[in-house]
């Protein structure tokens, strides 16, 4: 019986404990369940720096400024030249390449030795010259004895008038056997060669060299191509939809795609094309406003073309960062955490043109009407502080 009643109390005490560490239990997750998400929801969109961080991350605030800014079309193309400065040589009589010392890239002069064209046909040409010049000088002899005689009416007219159509057709002969020799690049008169030069008829820069030494060309080869660079145009790609914006004289912003720091260059719109090409896009035309002979043709472009000019707020470029597909800027608070330090707030915002520095920015309706100041240097360090005490947490 004794040891029964010992069991009975051991079982009570037991039951005891066990119900009052599952009450401990119960209300310890209860408690922090108030405490944590209240702390974590706290501030999700504010940094607090103090001032040492401030002078590190190099913050400074400045305010919204009313710039004028220009609404455009973004558009993309290429530098090209005009015909007239991109020329195709070729030896309009054909033959076989002789000589030539010209690589891709190399500059040449109006007039400069491109190549040297051997042909047999050559020397034929010029002995038939050297002949028709030998019998034009027969018949010029006796045009003016016929000439003379008829006027003493010796000889019958007829003779007179053969003698004179048979010398004006040698004349006519002669000019065409010359003006073909000088086509060749060949010498007219003197001595027989069988070698013709080819020259450059413009000045500028070798963009192809399609021969080499021994190879057999014809009147419609294309020896070499040569571009003047000195008025590149840039050639843009409108879609047809925005061609109704697009008038001549408007102003083109454009940046070469190969240039790192993406410096911005002006033009002026001078003609727009009257045809739809099969893509549904029209071709623009703009006249650079400062050439440089360091660019090269076929060079790709990203382009504004300004379509209208309005004033907006501004903010500086730096000022306004980028998290996912939302762009954001820092505000200051009006309070401090506490002395020496200094809070942040994180406001979306939605991003407009971009222009010599400065970008377009529109804030949430709550936002505008406010004095604040922004965060205008310094804005992914505290992008970076925020985003990293959220990855900690």
């Amino acid at each position: 019986m004794r040891h029964l009643t010992t069991y009975f109390l051991l079982l009570a005490l037991l039951a005891g404990c066990g119900k009052k560490e599952a009450e401990e239990s119960s209300e310890a997750p209860a408690t922090e369940s108030k405490t944590a998400p209240a702390e974590e929801a706290a501030t999700p969109d504010r940094v607090t720096l103090t001032t040492a961080e401030q002078q590190v991350g190099g913050v400074r605030l400045g305010t919204l400024t009313q710039r004028p800014m220009s609404g455009g079309l973004k558009v993309n193309g290429v530098l090209d030249v005009p015909p007239e400065n991109l020329v195709s040589v070729s030896a309009p009589l054909g033959g076989f390449v002789d000589r030539t010392d010209l690589l891709q890239g190399s500059r040449v002069s109006k007039g400069q030795l491109l190549a040297v064209i051997r042909n047999p046909d050559f020397v034929q040409l010029q002995q038939d010259y050297l002949e028709t010049r030998s019998q034009l000088k027969l018949a010029k002899a006796e045009y003016e004895r016929q000439a003379e005689l008829y006027r003493q009416e010796v000889a019958p007219q007829k003779n007179y008038q053969r003698a004179q159509a048979e010398y004006e057709g040698l004349q006519v002969k002669s000019n065409a056997q010359a003006a073909r020799l000088r086509l060749a690049g060949l010498p007219i008169g003197g001595r027989i060669v069988s070698t013709a030069s080819v020259r450059a008829p413009k000045a500028g820069f070798v963009k192809a060299v399609n021969v080499s030494i021994g190879q057999s060309v014809t009147p419609t080869d294309v020896l070499f191509e040569i571009v003047n660079p000195e008025h590149l145009h840039v050639e843009l790609t409108v879609f047809e939809r925005d061609i109704p914006q697009v008038k001549e004289g408007q102003l083109v912003r454009f940046s070469l795609g190969n240039d790192s720091l993406s410096r911005e260059r002006t033009a002026h719109v001078y003609l727009i094309s009257k045809a739809i090409s099969p893509e549904r896009t029209v071709r623009i035309h703009a006249h650079q406003d400062r050439e440089d002979e360091q660019l090269l043709p076929g060079t790709f472009v990203r382009a504004v073309i300004e379509t209208n000019r309005v004033t907006v707020p501004t903010l500086p470029e730096k000022a306004v960062v980028q998290y996912g597909s939302q762009a954001y800027v820092f505000v200051a608070a009006d309070s401090a955490a506490q002395a020496g330090t200094a809070i942040y707030r994180m406001v979306p915002v939605t991003r407009g043109v971009s222009e010599d520095g400065y970008t377009e920015v529109h804030l949430p309706a709550a936002e505008q009407g406010k004095p604040l100041r922004f965060v205008i240097a310094g804005a992914y360090a505290l992008l970076g502080k925020l985003k990293n005490a959220e990855e900690e947490e």
